[in-house]
């Protein structure tokens, strides 16, 4: 093909190289970085369990359901759970209320020496909390939920444990490997505020410059083809 044809082609793709060569590189690191992180250990499933198996029988659960459901406007749904050493009733109406199973009076939200305690019942593994903190509102990473318990421990992930400030049930698990992952997440979804937005017009933007880029670089194979190569050799 006339080379004079393709120096349109040269020129959009050389600057549209300059455009994206940080981009595609962005986009190169963070697919290679979470391939590389199994999902199970982003999530945390082997830094804490999310549920605790139920120690109590049906037995165990003495109070009257029939004080709890005059209590309870709309009422949809009982189910029994625990917390720490005590049998729950969580009551979900128009709003989720939890008694205690034995006495059927309501729970009070759980203390700090309680939290300290729900957080370590669930971590799997060695360390000690560094910091129980109260939160009026949590961080970004558990989309900033108002008055929740933060746990942290000293290991080599940071692990995090956030809890419900009235309930003392685990909401999330995060650490040092959530925080890249989702570091590299954002750069790939190019949504540099709340990560989420796939749909976002600079990635979309970046996204067709990328396939011009990709079209002006195949058009420019054209310039030098494998089989006028081996043609021109032979001659």
């Amino acid at each position: 093909m006339n080379k004079t044809a393709l120096k349109p082609a040269r020129k959009i793709h050389k600057y549209l190289g300059y455009l994206l060569a940080l981009q595609i590189f962005a986009w190169l690191l963070g697919g290679f970085v979470m391939s590389a992180i199994p999902l199970e250990m982003v999530h945390g499933k082997h830094l804490a369990q999310r549920q605790l198996e139920n120690p109590f029988q049906a037995t165990d659960y003495t109070a009257s359901l029939d004080s709890i459901k005059h209590a309870i406007v709309n009422l949809q749904k009982i189910e029994y759970t625990h917390f720490l050493e005590r049998p729950i009733i969580k009551v979900t109406g128009k709003s989720i209320h939890f008694f205690d199973g034995q006495s059927g009076m309501p729970v009070k939200p759980p203390s700090e020496s309680q939290i300290r305690q729900q957080a370590n019942a669930h971590y799997l593994g060695n360390a000690q909390p560094a910091t129980v903190k109260l939160l009026e509102k949590g961080p970004r990473e558990v989309q900033y939920r108002q008055n929740i318990w933060r746990v942290e421990y000293e290991d080599w992930v940071s692990t995090t444990i956030y809890l419900d400030s009235n309930t003392g049930q685990v909401i999330t698990v995060r650490s040092t490997l959530w925080r890249i992952f989702d570091f590299f997440w954002m750069l790939h979804i190019m949504d540099y505020d709340e990560r989420d937005d796939f749909n976002n017009p600079l990635l979309i933007s970046f996204s067709a410059t990328s396939v011009l880029f990709c079209i002006s670089g195949m058009i420019l194979l054209l310039q030098s083809p494998p089989w006028r190569r081996r043609r021109i050799q032979r001659n």
